[in-house]
């Protein structure tokens, strides 16, 4: 694994912008809910993140951090 991603899961609004421009399908969406009703996005912790950070620049709600290496 080359990258890692940290979701703020009561910030996530749960859209799946983040799912849908993951080159290597490494987020999801969690079966549970936050304080706010939505059901956060989450980091496939088996899954292949490159670290390209797409994820972070188009999550509106600023939810998410990659780190790399």
């Amino acid at each position: 694994m080359k990258g890692y991603i940290k979701i703020d899961g009561e910030l996530c609004k749960g859209c799946q912008v983040c799912l849908t421009f993951c080159p290597k399908s490494s987020l999801s969406i969690s079966d549970k809910v936050n304080a706010s009703g939505y059901s956060p996005a989450l980091f496939k912790e088996d899954g292949e993140c490159t670290g390209c950070a797409i994820c972070a620049v188009v999550c509106p709600e600023v939810a998410i951090e990659v780190y790399r290496g």
